[in-house]
């Protein structure tokens, strides 16, 4: 029972910061303005994909957690996920899409590591991450656009 109390710790923890942020830090009419490149997804879009990969960070969070404790592999793990919650407000609160540009790129680099790490150890927590670097390497794609068109 504890171990699954732990699991629900990691996901309100990710998935509530998620949200939060999201809602704190909305595109705006800023946002709007921008000139997009093509292949920039439609709005509606970014709710359910970020829930189900905060849901699948989650996973791997409390997997890594619970396997290794604070360790270097969590550390990545925690570094990883704040990139993720500083990017929002200084994209969308400081309108600042280098800034944006650079967090995204290390949070790119900080995921592929932890992967790297977990890949033998907990495969389980390697795999929750894939579909995460493959969102990031797309939206790094995007935000370089933006900051390229804008």
């Amino acid at each position: 029972m504890q171990r699954w109390f732990g699991l629900a710790i990691f996901v309100f923890a990710v998935v509530g910061g998620g949200l939060l942020i999201g809602a704190n830090n909305l595109p705006g009419d800023w946002y709007l303005g921008l000139v997009k490149p093509v292949f920039t997804p439609p709005g509606w879009l970014f709710g359910p994909a970020w829930t189900t990969l905060y849901v699948l960070i989650a996973i791997a969070g409390w997997r890594t957690w619970s396997r290794t404790g604070h360790s270097a592999v969590f550390s990545v793990w925690a570094l990883q996920m704040g990139l993720n919650f500083i990017w929002s407000p200084v994209v969308f609160g400081l309108h600042n899409l280098g800034l944006g540009l650079a967090i995204v790129l290390a949070m790119l680099v900080t995921i592929l590591v932890f992967i790297r790490m977990t890949w033998g150890p907990d495969r389980t927590a390697a795999l929750c991450f894939v579909p995460y670097a493959l969102w990031v390497a797309f939206a790094s794609t995007l935000n370089a656009s933006l900051y390229l068109l804008n």
